[in-house]
């Protein structure tokens, strides 16, 4: 069982995932040997990970893809796109019938290749629906929130991290990958972790995070499993909007406390919802309450059934080892 205290380190971890040991402390009230050993805990249990990754505005687009299957292949075909490294999450949805996943091919043959070609000749898939994401919400006051008792808003304003200013020029290069890709594994390695990755020395890597973070290249995401918080209960609402509503409705929804993603689509259903409920008693007040207030056309409910794959790491993939202790310089 998690208890307040595994709360806190969690809910500060979404403010800044970076954040060191020692800061954590001092903001939270509990000794550095606790917050540290509480954090091991809680990421070799698989309850929360730590993930550096591109922000979206600033990477190639990106697509929501609806595939619906013969119930008894959703394992498989769910488990087979897990596997592939431009499919970043994987939820199987709506009975067993459908699974929905997230995709960021690197060019316009490795998108055509999965959606033109692959998916569509696979004998256990009906259909298939691709939509572009036009825009999303991600870090900062849209990630999920929804706790019993939350951090107060000196404690967030106290981690919030220290960006200096960057250049709005900055950009991923190619000489960039081999640390993004690590950070996209673990998103608190060290500085000495880093430069072996890369080659270079501690100061340039320090130097470059830095850059990328604080130019929107880079932001560090938390991953819940959110059914460890006593939140069993997720779905995607599938929405539609009025265009000159979008941005409004976008952002209520994406700053609701339930919701862990939101973004809006290309196609009939111009946005979607990710919720997470503690029982559907709460996802029927969230849909009534929240969603119902606001100015939606029409909704439809896709209960998830099972994650295999969320932020670009499957759900029974090996743990990950563990980060150096992540440093308090350029916060």
């Amino acid at each position: 069982m998690l208890d307040a205290a595994d709360r806190r380190i969690i809910h500060a971890l979404q403010v800044d995932g970076r954040a060191s040991f020692s800061r954590l402390a001092s903001v939270l009230g509990i000794s550095e040997q606790t917050v540290a050993r509480r954090w091991r805990r809680l990421r070799e249990d698989g309850v929360i990970r730590v993930l550096g990754l591109p922000s979206p505005d600033r990477v190639e687009p990106h697509w929501f893809v609806r595939v619906r299957v013969q119930p008894a292949a959703a394992g498989a075909v769910g488990e087979a796109l897990a596997r592939r490294t431009d499919v970043s999450w994987v939820s199987i949805t709506s009975g067993g019938s459908e699974i929905t996943f997230a995709t960021r091919p690197r060019t316009d043959r490795q998108r055509d290749a999965l959606l033109l070609a692959r998916l569509p000749r696979t004998v256990q898939v009906i259909d298939l629906h691709a939509f572009s994401v036009l825009h999303d919400w991600v870090g900062g006051p849209h990630e999920w929130t929804d706790f019993p008792d939350p951090l107060t808003a000196e404690q967030i304003a106290a981690l919030q991290p220290v960006r200096r200013a960057t250049p709005d020029a900055v950009r991923a290069e190619p000489e960039d990958e081999p640390l993004l890709e690590a950070l996209a594994v673990d998103g608190r390695l060290g500085w000495a972790q880093l430069a072996a990755v890369t080659g270079w020395s501690e100061t340039r890597v320090a130097r470059r995070v830095e850059a990328l973070r604080g130019a929107g290249v880079l932001y560090f995401d938390l991953e819940i499993a959110v059914e460890l918080l006593d939140r069993p209960v997720e779905a995607l609402l599938w929405l539609s909007v009025e265009p000159a509503d979008l941005d409004r409705v976008g952002e209520a929804l994406a700053r609701a406390p339930e919701s862990a993603y939101t973004a809006v689509l290309t196609g009939p259903a111009n946005l979607v919802v990710a919720v997470v409920a503690r029982d559907n008693a709460d996802l029927y007040r969230f849909i009534t309450d929240r969603v119902g207030r606001l100015p939606v056309r029409s909704m439809e409910t896709s209960p998830v059934l099972r994650r295999v794959k969320q932020a670009g790491s499957r759900l029974d993939g090996p743990r990950l080892t563990e980060p150096d202790r992540a440093p308090t310089r350029g916060r």
